[in-house]
């Protein structure tokens, strides 16, 4: 299976960037809406519509939700990708409505979405309200749970750029949890279930992106949802799209979560007894804090008449704009940098740091500045 040509083949072109918004999804919604798969299943606070699109007539039923964070569209816009697939007609499509029923929730979140905040609207995190159930967004998501009865479910989030591989300097590209079902960790037979599907999509995905598969922390914690429904019993994977260097819109990370849904769909409808993947799963280097966006080296600074050399960074803040996403970098630390890496950086060899006001960085300040005579830098990129 050519999995790059596939994405190619299929990938939604209506749908790009980060911020992805209902208006954005109901025009794709109503085109797929071939044969009544469409229903509204609830609204959110501020009233926007919540919609179930479900699809197949196989025995076993996959459960997919998406942008539960409002600012988290990648996997969004890669299940659309996966939903063209089905509409395809071909021989994979047809294998696959077979054997599966998709149950997906598209946008969870439409107010977080249309606000471009992880939040809902009354500034609630739904990841951490699968217990109390406060939030219209959390009852729809545990509603339709209930009701379907999945065999798995597929939680879809993004990450942010600071998340490398351990402390290999690789960006986590794609990253995967098999949540816990107890504080102990221990493996039952459904989370044993996900591990084996991760292990199977980490095997294919280490042919694209070698070292840039992470694997998320699995501390318990029963607020989450994907702890929750592992805790009742459903195999439950956790995906998390993150960096890609230079892909700051996460066009180019869709692909891989695209590649990791038809490779798991894949795996599954093989329908064979797996060995123990356990191994394989925890080879996977965890989740690490250890990324800027820019990191600028060496640089030579004038700090109360005192000079020295230091380094320090800078990261994007995204800042919905006139209903844009702005990506503007700030200045975020200062000297102490050892273990981290930039997505990209500079060494100064000792040019000295000016910004028109200070012959220093300030935390928070915009990372406009020059470092000597000859190298001004914009937004944290040099201007060429």
């Amino acid at each position: 299976m050519n999995l790059e040509q596939l994405f190619l083949d299929n990938k939604e072109k209506t749908i790009e960037g980060r911020y992805l918004t209902l208006e954005s999804i109901e025009p794709i919604l109503n085109r797929m809406n071939t044969d009544n798969q469409l229903s509204v299943i609830g609204k959110s606070v501020k009233g926007r519509l919540i919609y179930k699109y479900s699809i197949g007539t196989g025995k076993t039923k996959i459960y997919l939700w998406s942008q539960m964070h409002g600012n988290e569209s990648t996997t969004t816009k890669a299940l659309f990708d996966f939903l063209n697939l089905l509409h395809s007609g071909s021989d994979l499509a047809k294998t696959f409505l077979a054997n599966f029923t998709f149950c997906c929730l598209p946008m969870l979140n439409p107010d977080g979405a249309y606000l471009y905040t992880r939040a809902n609207a009354n500034e609630i995190d739904l990841n951490r309200d699968s217990q109390d159930l406060t939030q219209p967004e959390s009852k729809i998501l545990r509603a339709v749970f209930e009701e379907f009865k999945p065999d798995f479910c597929y939680n879809l989030h993004d990450q942010r750029t600071i998340f490398g591989v351990a402390d290999t300097g690789k960006p986590a590209t794609v990253s995967f949890l098999a949540p816990s079902y107890n504080e102990e960790r221990e493996i039952n037979d459904s989370r044993q279930k996900a591990i084996n599907l991760i292990a199977e999509m980490n095997a294919v995905l280490q042919g694209f992106i070698p070292g840039q598969i992470g694997r998320f922390d699995d501390s318990f914690n029963i607020n989450c949802i994907g702890d929750t429904f592992q805790y009742l019993g459903v195999p439950t994977i956790l995906f998390e799209a993150g960096h890609f260097p230079g892909d700051y819109h996460r066009e180019v990370t869709r692909k891989y979560i695209f590649m990791a849904l038809v490779s798991s769909f894949t795996k599954l409808n093989e329908n064979v007894v797996e060995i123990n993947r356990t191994e394989e799963y925890l080879n996977i280097p965890q989740n690490k804090v250890v990324f800027y966006d820019f990191i600028y080296k060496k640089v030579k600074i004038n700090y109360d008449g005192n000079e020295k050399i230091t380094n320090f960074a800078a990261q994007y803040k995204e800042e919905l704009i006139d209903g844009k996403i702005n990506f503007n970098a700030y200045v975020a630390k200062i000297d102490e940098l050892e273990g981290f890496f930039g997505h990209e950086e500079f060494d100064a060899q000792g040019a000295v740091y000016d910004d028109g006001v200070n012959n220093f960085p300030k935390l928070d300040q915009k990372a406009n500045f020059c470092l000597g005579k000859d190298h001004k830098f914009v937004n944290g990129l040099i201007k060429k």
